[in-house]
């Protein structure tokens, strides 16, 4: 099994595509995610907005129901970091 950073990184429209299954819980409960780049290396630069921009809970969101679904379901996927705007 190769790994990660073994892959090139996805394209753009696979990720947007796959935040667009997830988009609805965060917009749900008043937040938002958007997608700022993604690096040569597979790291997912994302703008976590509204509620979810200040919330408590961001990085457990972030890790749990974002980064490793993310990871499993697009090959090329290092990490994911969420950078204020």
């Amino acid at each position: 099994m190769t790994q990660a950073w073994d892959d090139p990184p996805p394209a753009r429209e696979i990720v947007e595509a796959w935040l667009d299954c997830v988009r609805p819980a965060l917009v749900a409960d008043g937040g938002n995610i958007e997608l700022i780049a993604i690096d040569h290396d597979g790291t997912v630069r994302v703008s976590m907005q509204g509620a979810c921009a200040d919330c408590p809970a961001q990085l457990a969101t972030l890790r749990v129901a974002i980064e490793e679904p993310l990871k499993q379901a697009v090959r090329g996927i290092r990490s994911v970091i969420a950078i204020d705007r």
